[in-house]
């Protein structure tokens, strides 16, 4: 049986946005370089959690 870690939660810039796109790609680019694999969604939202139309 594979075990896996499953991540809830925001990411937010102390200053300034985060770039969906940027985040996403630094993200992926972390992960496949230790050898792991991501499968999941993700989504722009604001401080109260409501998702924002790109």
């Amino acid at each position: 049986m594979k075990k896996g870690i499953k991540i809830s939660g925001a990411v937010f810039a102390t200053e300034g946005n985060v770039d969906h796109d940027e985040f996403i790609d630094k993200f992926i680019e972390f992960v496949e370089s230790n050898g792991w694999e991501f499968g999941g969604g993700s989504r722009l939202i604001d401080e109260d959690g409501n998702d924002i139309k790109e």
